[in-house]
């Protein structure tokens, strides 16, 4: 699939998640759906259908216990969202994390956010004790467009119980903060000089790739375009210092150092980086897939460093964490993290939970660079696996995929909401629904039945540089 370079990020949208319904009437009960009577094929319109679909209340952290049972001995717990400016589903995953740290011993989270901007959260919550207002200064840092994703006060708040909680912990003990990202590479490579500097062939290959990028950090598709005109000569520098630093860790014995890591995890953002840019200008499921390996490879890359024992929660949003070959991504070529890390660890290590709600208010913005603006999130359209789960019920509550395996019209595409942060409430019902085989896509699903926009850290500049989910918004 094709579209010119300048659309803007609804219309991506709207061209990559086609809706898909089909009528569903179900009788209330108080926990459970009726019996399932007949299940006539997924969008047929004019069918009744009685869905059962066991579910367990949500209402306070301590009815989590269910999940955490469910999750068991995971390796990877992968937590989504249905939007980037939904308070709930940062809270919920907040709640859900510290007790896979508390509980589990995961060692860190990775998140759908910049490397070099994170590894200095990471850097904040290992380091001395700080209060509040230094973990919302912090997250100052993130002031490039879409601000609110990380930056912003439910993420202030489990930056501040990192901190604390590590605070008397061993080095090696201590929880985690990174970003698996792909964009930001010209930053990456001024973070890259103080930990090349006493190698000089280093320093001259990471000053090259920052020469051939930094003049077109103004704007996203000038940097694109300008990089696929000038393809050959950053690719081959961008390799060239890849292998250059690879070397130099090799050359440095087995026992990689913290710094080394770092180092790599740079010099590999500018590597795919300008593989990424490249792509953008003429292929929108090349780039996603250049972005989705990377963001893979960043987590295998961290897994590692932190040993075999290690344990990752992953926070992105549902197109990224959810099974892409459920959904009609497989159609287009398109794989994510969530398709990559089942493969990579085998389904028994991984526990995939996806989030949704029915109504509410989001944060988002009318088109690219905009500002934010808190928006109605409207009824979910009828047939969609939201309104299913409200009809059910207008409650919160968690659903697992091993109770819906007997459920035919459950095991069929279904249309999912996808809230990206460009939208547009009024057209939502012409593209804002991914047709998911939902018990597949995820091993849970948590859903809400009403929710709220994220609160975010007021700015007063914003970095006019390429924004964060270029192109699709997720």
């Amino acid at each position: 699939m094709r579209r010119s370079k300048r659309h803007s990020g609804w219309q991506f949208l709207w061209a990559m998640l086609c809706l898909f319904t089909f009528a569903c009437k179900q009788t209330p009960q108080q926990e459970v759906a009726g019996q399932s009577r007949r299940d006539p094929p997924a969008g047929r319109a004019g069918k009744t259908v009685t869905l059962t679909i066991p579910h367990h209340p949500l209402r306070t952290e301590q009815d989590l216990e269910v999940l955490l049972q469910q999750i068991g001995d995971a390796r990877v717990v992968l937590l989504g969202e249905a939007s980037h400016g939904t308070a709930e589903y940062y809270t919920w995953r907040a709640a859900i994390t510290k007790r896979l740290m508390q509980e589990k011993g995961f060692d860190f989270v990775a998140v759908e956010g910049e490397w070099a901007d994170s590894y200095r959260v990471n850097q904040f919550i290992k380091g001395p004790r700080k209060d509040s207002a230094a973990a919302v200064a912090l997250l100052e840092q993130y002031n490039r467009w879409p601000t609110w994703m990380w930056g912003n006060y439910e993420v202030a708040s489990l930056v501040h119980w990192l901190n604390a909680v590590n605070q008397g912990k061993p080095s090696d003990q201590k929880a985690g903060f990174f970003g698996l990202d792909v964009y930001c590479l010209w930053e990456s490579m001024t973070e890259l000089l103080p930990y090349v500097k006493n190698n000089p062939d280093l320093v001259k290959a990471a000053r090259q790739v920052h020469r051939c990028f930094q003049p077109y950090s103004a704007d996203a598709m000038q940097y694109a375009e300008a990089v696929a005109n000038a393809s050959a000569n950053c690719r081959a520098e961008t390799s060239r210092l890849w292998r250059e630093i690879q070397q130099q860790s090799q050359n440095e014995g087995n026992t990689k150092s913290e710094a080394q890591f770092v180092a790599e995890q740079n010099a590999l953002v500018a590597l795919n980086g300008e593989r990424y840019y490249r792509a953008a200008v003429t292929s929108n499921s090349e780039s996603w897939n250049i972005r989705d390996r990377h963001m893979m490879q960043t987590l295998q890359r961290l897994l590692e460093f932190h040993g075999p024992e290690a344990k990752a929660i992953v926070w992105e949003h549902n197109t990224h964490v959810g099974d892409a070959r459920y959904t009609d991504m497989a159609d287009r070529g398109e794989v994510n993290v969530g398709q990559l890390v089942r493969k990579e660890y085998g389904e028994e290590q991984v526990f995939a939970v996806g989030f949704g709600s029915y109504q509410g208010t989001v944060i988002a913005a009318s088109r690219w660079g905009a500002p934010y603006q808190t928006m109605e999130v409207p009824p979910a359209v009828p047939g969609s696996w939201e309104q299913i789960l409200h009809q059910l019920s207008p409650t919160d509550k968690i659903i697992f995929s091993k109770d819906l395996v007997a459920n035919k019209a459950l095991n069929r595409p279904v249309g999912h909401r996808a809230i990206g942060v460009v939208y547009d409430p009024k057209l939502e019902h012409l593209g804002n629904y991914v047709p998911s085989v939902l018990p597949k896509r995820y091993d849970a699903f948590i859903f809400l039945d009403k929710t709220r926009a994220l609160h975010p850290i007021e700015r007063i500049t914003v970095r006019n540089e390429p924004p964060d989910l270029y192109p699709s918004g997720t």
